[in-house]
């Protein structure tokens, strides 16, 4: 896990949340809501997809818009196993992790490549670049 995650308001625009992701040379914001609760993760990929991919201005499109439905995450403790299987069942690659409703930080599939064996990364991997 990468601690000390940074969010992306909700009511941000998509083009903060991408400078922001240069800033950080990161590929994935969590958003956060006005309650500081979590609303969803925007990466790089949604942002070519659904917003400059359907000609929107990403300076008019909130960091919100993109982040519908409830979040994927883990929590704080939760072991290596359920990480695997949790980005195996979404098909996500990266995912908040929370404490309580507090975010802590991300887990990114680097960050399970690093940390085990090179076959459950690899099925992991399979998985996540399968359609």
């Amino acid at each position: 896990m990468t601690p000390g995650a940074e969010c992306v308001g909700a009511e941000e625009s998509v083009l903060d949340a991408a400078r922001r992701m240069t800033e950080l040379s990161v590929g994935a914001l969590p958003v956060c809501g006005t309650d500081k609760r979590l609303k969803g993760v925007l990466t790089d990929r949604d942002i070519v997809v659904k917003v400059l991919g359907k000609g929107k201005d990403p300076a008019r499109c909130t960091a919100g818009e993109l982040a519908q439905g409830e979040a994927v995450t883990v929590g704080a403790d939760d072991d290596a196993d359920v990480v695997v299987r949790t980005m195996a069942e979404h098909k996500v690659r990266r995912l908040p992790v929370i404490d309580g409703h507090d975010l802590v930080g991300m887990v990114a599939l680097a960050d399970v490549a690093r940390a085990l064996p090179e076959q459950k990364a690899g099925d992991l991997l399979q998985v996540l670049s399968g359609d």
